[in-house]
């Protein structure tokens, strides 16, 4: 087998490993709720939204540490971070411990990805990077389809096995990746990336989740929400101006000079905001609404993350062929017409084949056709030296994305009795419509995909002397 593609399969396999635990925890959801019986439906969301907004606010330091010091050096240490942050999440305690370990979790992650999305890129030659981009998509798309059905099965022992099932194919992964990655870095790279700039994000990131959260039950015009998000704004800000001043900002903000990156990323977001929203609503759905058990929700749900590994690659092939715009937004809208769907056919008694089936399989082909274009037409506004950190910024925005869309499906599920809980999730379909519809109105907006020249954004040393 040549060389990179022995590398592909390593990268992937990892990214299997990773997305993995992503869907499996959202299906362990109600098993943590009957663990951990005295924690809230938003204490339990930060499981998810803490591991979204850690990955998101390192993902870009950690892309430049790996132009930096080395992709494989990066790469072995964000996956040994990860199994072992997997242990510590097996054998939690309680909700505190739980998150506090996913944190850890997220830290690992936030190195594997963009050094294995970089490590993958320097591999191949320009003509087949958006088929290796697809294939290590579809990996992840792989994983979701894998994931309801595996952690459907693991609960039913409990829901530790959903944390357990990574140790083994994480080990054999780093012993394998020791041996057949190659180290490459950045030449140009000379500075450690503005370390606390990562810090600003991530508390900017959480003030604003902790008052989509809590809105509801503090009251949207407490001093506790109003502080909170001012406090997000001027966290927010405060990154910004670093990054724009920083000689070695986290975020390169003339990466944003290129329309498609920009572009990409805004669509990015948004969607997967809804995405994010889907995933969890789906699970409590089946399980609150319809009263179904994990075993059968979670083997309900694999549908549509099969679609979406179905449509991966078929997607990129027609993205290649016809622009990333348009293929990203027409996934978008596919999405939201399956929003419209359990919108317009989902009651209270349960009808999966005619009421939830086709929503799946609509929305998961959606998102086959969406992840991967995303991902080539960020790859493609990429000069090289920057693989690692351009891709880690669309990472950051993926997982902002998640965590949006977790916080609001949250508040808009706060409060709803029995009795109510069919209309609040009725009011979250609207929402993640009205997302993927904006998401495929950026997406038209990447037009031409061309690689920009990437001057730093930061004002140089003797700029600043003078």
């Amino acid at each position: 087998m040549p060389h990179r593609f022995r590398v592909l399969a390593i990268v992937s396999v990892a990214t299997f490993v990773a997305s993995l635990d992503l869907f499996i925890v959202n299906i362990a959801f109600p098993s943590l709720q009957r663990d951990f019986a005295g924690a809230s439906d938003a204490t339990l969301s930060w499981v998810l939204s803490g591991y979204a907004i850690v990955t998101a606010a390192l993902l870009v330091p950690a892309g430049r540490l790996a132009d930096l010091l080395g992709r494989k050096r990066l790469f072995l240490a964000g996956l040994a971070t990860f199994v072992f942050a997997s242990a510590l999440c097996a054998a939690a305690p309680g909700a505190g411990w739980l998150i506090a370990a996913r944190v850890l979790q997220a830290a690992g992650g936030a190195v594997l990805m963009p050094a294995s999305l970089a490590l993958l890129l320097a591999e191949f030659p320009p003509r087949e990077r958006a088929l290796a981009v697809a294939v290590w998509s579809a990996t992840g798309a792989i994983a979701a389809a894998a994931g309801p059905p595996i952690g459907g099965l693991l609960v039913q022992a409990s829901w530790r096995w959903v944390f357990l099932v990574n140790l083994p194919v994480g080990l054999v992964t780093v012993a394998l990746a020791a041996r057949v990655l190659s180290e490459s870095r950045d030449p140009d790279a000379r500075r450690l990336p503005d370390l606390p700039s990562a810090g600003l994000i991530a508390f900017a990131s959480s003030a604003l989740m902790l008052a989509i959260v809590q809105g509801q039950s503090w009251g949207w015009t407490s001093f506790r929400i109003v502080g909170l998000l001012a406090g997000s704004v001027v966290l927010a800000l405060a990154f910004v101006y670093r990054s724009m001043r920083h000689v070695a900002p986290v975020l390169e903000l003339g990466l944003f000079r290129s329309r498609a990156f920009s572009a990409a990323n805004v669509a990015s977001t948004l969607f997967f905001a809804a995405f994010g929203a889907m995933l969890l609503s789906n699970v409590l759905f089946l399980t609150r609404v319809w009263h179904e058990d994990i075993l059968t929700a979670g083997l309900q749900i694999s549908p549509g993350p099969i679609a979406a590994a179905a449509f991966a690659v078929p997607g990129s092939m027609l993205a290649t062929r016809f622009g990333q715009r348009f293929i990203a937004a027409i996934g978008a809208l596919l999405f939201a017409s399956g929003g419209l769907w359990w919108l317009t056919h989902i009651g209270v008694q349960p009808h999966y084949l005619i009421a939830f089936l086709p929503g799946m399989l609509t929305g998961g082909a959606g998102v086959g056709l969406v992840i991967p274009t995303l991902a080539s037409a960020v790859a493609g506004s990429l000069p090289p030296a920057r693989f690692a950190t351009g891709s880690a910024v669309y990472g950051m925005t993926r997982q902002f994305g998640i965590a949006l869309g977790v916080a609001v499906l949250i508040a808009v599920l706060s409060g709803a009795d029995s009795s109510g809980a069919l209309a609040s999730f009725r009011i979250g379909w609207g929402v993640m419509m009205a997302l993927c519809i904006a998401s495929a109105i950026a997406a038209v907006a990447i037009g031409r995909i061309r690689v920009e020249p990437v001057r730093s954004s930061a004002i140089t040393e003797l700029e600043l002397a003078g």
